[in-house]
């Protein structure tokens, strides 16, 4: 059969073989290789590697979304304020202001001298809530009161004031409960003022146990004052730091004689 043929229609019959003989080996392979088929992670070097964003820049990202501004609960500033006021030695005006409020939560600005604050964050992507913040807030022994914010309240005697507060982490920091329905937002704020109703101690092993309990039950992220993940060493710290500011402040105290 083959003689029959001329030289020109072998030689394309053998072109023809040999192009099917790569495209098989070309195609096995392929097959064959390791990873093939499914995806990997892409493998950088150290200079091109991504840096991931902290849970301080995720947070100041969405509360720059939420408000304008971008700023921090109103209440935590105005109490900050007065502090730096009263430090200096100018007037606060607040203070005048808060000294005749009765209602429940409602402390004189002037009579304290050392905030402490926590934040809880809402994870990435995700955000907080207004009917699961106010069910959160019951569970926790939190009530609602002076300021339109949340408060912890000494037990049986609330006329003594807020041990601490939880206030709306963006502008303008309370929480209005016409529309709390929908009301979401990228984290809030704990703040105590001491000195307080119990010793500063005290106040935080209530604040520390509350904050924890709702950073669980809104499936949040627990923060310090530098808004780092709240971490034993830190707690210990924070711990060692108010010891410290009891045992000062019982030396300013004129013991009988």
């Amino acid at each position: 059969m083959l003689e029959g043929m001329s030289d020109a229609t072998l030689l394309r019959i053998g072109i023809g073989l040999a192009a099917l003989v790569l495209f098989l080996v070309i195609l096995f392979t392929a097959r064959g290789r390791p990873g093939q088929g499914k995806r990997t992670a892409p493998k950088f070097t150290p200079g091109d590697r991504r840096q991931e964003p902290t849970l301080r820049e995720i947070l100041e990202a969405e509360a720059a979304d939420a408000s304008p501004a971008g700023e921090a609960d109103e209440e935590l500033q105005k109490l900050e304020r007065a502090l730096d006021a009263r430090a200096s030695g100018a007037h606060a005006p607040e203070a005048d202001a808060d000294a005749s409020a009765s209602t429940q939560g409602a402390r004189p600005t002037h009579e304290f001298d050392k905030i402490v604050t926590l934040y809880i964050a809402a994870r990435a992507g995700h955000a907080i809530a207004g009917p699961d913040l106010v069910v959160a807030a019951e569970k926790a022994g939190l009530v609602f009161g002076h300021r339109n914010i949340f408060h912890r309240m000494v037990d049986q005697h609330p006329e003594k004031g807020p041990i601490f507060s939880v206030a709306n982490l963006v502008k303008p920091g309370y929480f209005d409960l016409r529309t709390i329905q929908q009301l979401t937002t990228p984290g809030i704020s704990f703040f105590m003022t001491l000195p307080g109703p119990l010793n500063a101690l005290d106040a935080w092993d209530t604040l520390l146990p509350t904050a924890q309990r709702m950073a669980e039950l809104l499936d949040g992220v627990l923060l310090d004052a530098d808004r780092n993940a709240l971490g034993r060493q830190r707690v210990a710290n924070i711990r060692d730091e108010l010891r410290a500011y009891d045992r000062q402040r019982e030396k300013l105290v004129i013991k009988p004689r």
